[in-house]
């Protein structure tokens, strides 16, 4: 009988380093990426609300089939950082399940899920407007995918993508990694906080600051409950609902921009 050898125990230096390259290779480089972008916003003719910022728009105009193509391509690609934190993971002696990814308990992480998604999705909503009507934010245009039949498939497939690629990453992963380096609790919430919001500043400071708070709230959750699935569910909703409402609803109310 062979013996498979247990993991090597990780060292701080290695978990740190391990840390950088993660998000260099993924949300850290969307936060300087959006960061650029906002200077760019604040330094152009236009006000901020006079701007829009398109969050799923079409990659082919003209050419549904190529576009689709592009649409599920490029959310394998972003979803890649998940699979190397996986990897990571397995390799340090510990899984996926470790940070609450997992489907041992359906029933009450989509109930968790669906219950932080109508709190947090209703605030984000009131916060968003509020910040577009004082002129802090960019106008957010969720949706602009043309309409043929695998439309809302692919808004739902990219409120998925977020979901999992943010929640994994940010609040499982990296607070389960300075938890592991020493960490108190509130400093860790902090930086995951901070990160969150940082992706989101090609928004405007509305969509920085009510992402930071998102942050807070998902991130002190996860220090609770040890779970990321139930956020994972939350966000998903979320983003969902925003995508295909949006889709469906613009042009046909007055109070969305």
């Amino acid at each position: 009988m062979t013996l498979t050898p247990e993991a090597p125990a990780v060292s701080r230096r290695l978990l740190t380093t391990e840390i950088w390259v993660v998000f260099a290779l993924s949300l850290g480089a969307s936060g300087v990426s959006a960061l650029l972008q906002l200077i760019a916003a604040l330094t152009a003719p236009k006000s901020l609300a006079r701007q829009k910022a398109l969050l799923v728009g079409s990659l082919a105009p003209g050419r549904p089939w190529i576009d689709l193509a592009f649409q599920l391509l490029n959310i394998a690609i972003a979803v890649a950082p998940v699979a190397l934190v996986a990897y990571l993971l397995v390799r340090s002696g510990e899984s996926l399940a470790t940070i609450g990814v997992d489907r041992t308990r359906p029933v009450r992480d989509t109930a968790r899920g669906a219950a932080l998604a109508a709190v947090i999705g209703g605030g984000g909503l009131a916060l968003y407007l509020i910040a577009y009507h004082s002129g802090a934010n960019l106008t957010v245009v969720p949706a602009q995918l043309p309409p043929v039949w695998w439309r809302i498939p692919v808004l739902l497939l990219a409120a998925a993508q977020n979901g999992v690629l943010e929640e994994v990453l940010v609040a499982g992963y990296l607070l389960h990694r300075l938890s592991q380096l020493g960490w108190r609790p509130g400093r860790a919430l902090t930086v995951s906080a901070l990160l969150r919001g940082s992706y989101h500043l090609y928004q405007g400071f509305g969509g920085f600051a009510g992402n930071v708070v998102m942050g807070v709230i998902f991130g002190r959750l996860y220090q609770r409950w040890g779970r990321a699935t139930p956020l994972i569910v939350a966000h998903t909703l979320i983003d969902g609902v925003t995508f295909v409402g949006y889709t469906l609803l613009h042009g046909h109310v007055s109070w969305l921009p």
